[in-house]
């Protein structure tokens, strides 16, 4: 394979593995935090405690998601660039880079910010807004992530 190709797959590799990491943290993460109580014979965890443990998880992979929208940046800038254009790969990735970068800079410092501020800051409505918002962001994330690994693959087995 030439460097292009390995390119090409690693490139894959991460939009299937950021895609695959969302939907564990969305589905069986959060879940298991959010309902410990059921797992845990001893220790009772709070629902304030829960959503601390759950944001250390989200702000560790908030860096893995600026990742994500640096490498989907560049190579789709560079397919682009070299008049690659794909108009479905250009608008899930603008989507990608917008809301990797809303997580990791707007919605994972606010979140924490809140929380730093106690357990009343997180029982507010502008806290319930902020965390809508961010599930939202999530999931228009992992859509545009599987729109754009979908397009991927099957331009590759286009003739040109």
């Amino acid at each position: 394979m030439s460097v292009k190709q390995w390119i090409v797959v690693g490139y894959l590799l991460l939009i299937a593995m950021s895609l695959g990491a969302i939907l564990v943290l969305g589905i069986f993460v959060t879940a298991t935090i959010f309902h410990s109580n059921e797992y845990l014979s001893t220790v009772m965890l709070t629902h304030y405690d829960q959503g601390l443990l759950m944001t250390e998880i989200f702000r560790r992979f908030a860096y893995f998601v600026t990742f994500l929208a640096f490498a989907v940046f560049v190579f789709e800038g560079n397919e682009y660039k070299r008049g690659r254009r794909d108009k479905i790969s250009m608008i899930s990735a603008f989507f990608i880079i917008a809301t990797a970068l809303m997580f990791s800079g707007v919605y994972t410092p606010e979140i924490l910010a809140l929380q730093e501020q106690g357990m009343e800051a997180t029982q507010s409505k502008a806290f319930e807004n902020l965390h809508l918002g961010s599930e939202v962001d999530f999931k228009v994330l992992a859509f545009s992530l599987a729109v754009l690994f979908v397009q991927r693959m099957r331009l590759m087995f286009v003739q040109k």
